[in-house]
């Protein structure tokens, strides 16, 4: 039994699925690695075509071993992987995939990563240190990708560590729906760290201009914070705490216990992925700590870390949505005016 999950599927942005469109146009495919294989399906869906055969296996010494199973010469190709947990396996048959399609005469090939794995390795801050983002953007690239299409990226530079074209797509959207479906009263919004200010006024002010409040904070280590005050005025207030991704969710945890103690009457949380690292669950799920925790799909959640306060909501139609405008050379930045 799942405790507390609600999977939402909103009508994101109003979008309707261009069915017949994709029906006539068959150089469209679509294939998912195995990172996420239920988002990539609603994607599917959404579009009105089914996944693309394509065999998986692994060897007995692990190697991966993959074969598309239809003709994709002259195709555009979707390929839809989050390098999410575990990160370098699904790394690699990203790369494999992208590979495997190159070989076989495809068109361009668009990676689809709803999650880019190494994402926070995006600079140095310290000596002796690898830039592992921009790594992992040229391994993309050299594999044969034409162009990505990538979800909140946990710093917009990432977009220019890439010599092909980057369509960078926003989560916040499903987020905001969700939010101004439940009327919230007396609405702040928080960013749980300095860095994280730019992304928390854009949200505020998709929320009729809320208020915004900024949590001080101190990393003393890699997934270590210590939270030191608020910035801004949470007393009586319902606060939304808004962030990227939730790992071990020891910073947005630690915010959320300074606003209760600050005065704030509700706190939610919202972050597009759900990565949930231990002991992350133990930490959201403390009983009067949150009134939800509002996450995506771009990252599939096992089971057991499913909680009370937990709500799922899908981003697939706003995946569709991009890649339809993608191969059909429409504009992507407007869907987010």
């Amino acid at each position: 039994m799942f405790w507390g999950l609600v999977v939402i599927r909103p009508a994101t942005l109003t979008l309707q699925p261009p069915l017949p469109l994709v029906a006539e146009n068959n150089r469209l495919k679509i294939f998912s690695g195995s990172a996420n294989v239920s988002l990539a399906q609603e994607v599917a869906r959404y579009l009105g075509v089914d996944l693309g055969p394509m065999v998986r296996k692994r060897f007995a010494d692990g190697e991966l071993y993959v074969q598309i199973q239809e003709s994709i010469r002259g195709c555009d190709v979707y390929l839809i992987q989050p390098t999410c947990h575990p990160v370098n396996d699904n790394l690699m048959e990203l790369l494999i995939i992208i590979d495997a399609c190159r070989r076989a005469s495809a068109r361009q090939i668009t990676a689809v990563l709803p999650y880019y794995g190494y994402s926070r390795a995006d600079r140095k801050t310290a000596g002796r240190e690898s830039i592992t983002a921009k790594l992992v953007a040229n391994l993309i690239t050299q594999a044969g990708a034409s162009r990505v299409l990538a979800m909140d990226l946990h710093s917009a530079q990432i977009q220019g560590y890439f010599d092909i074209p980057v369509d960078h797509v926003y989560g916040s959207p499903v987020l905001l729906e969700y939010l101004a479906r439940k009327k919230l009263p007396d609405l702040v919004v928080v960013s749980p760290d300095v860095g994280g200010v730019a992304r928390a006024r854009a949200f505020a002010k998709k929320l009729d201009d809320a208020p915004l409040a900024i949590i001080d904070k101190r990393r003393q280590a890699h997934n270590v914070a210590e939270v030191m005050n608020v910035v801004g005025d949470v007393k009586g207030k319902t606060a939304v705490l808004v962030d990227d991704m939730i790992d071990t969710a020891g910073t947005i945890s630690a915010g959320a216990k300074l606003l209760r103690e600050e005065g704030a009457r509700q706190v939610y949380a919202c972050a597009t992925h759900a990565i949930f690292s231990p002991p992350a669950v133990e930490r959201l799920s403390v009983t009067g700590l949150f009134e939800e925790v509002l996450v995506t799909n771009t990252t599939p959640i096992p089971p057991e870390r499913h909680f009370p306060q937990l709500r799922v909501l899908s981003v697939a139609s706003l995946l569709g949505e991009t890649i339809w405008r993608v191969h059909e050379d429409s504009s992507v930045s407007s869907m987010f005016r």
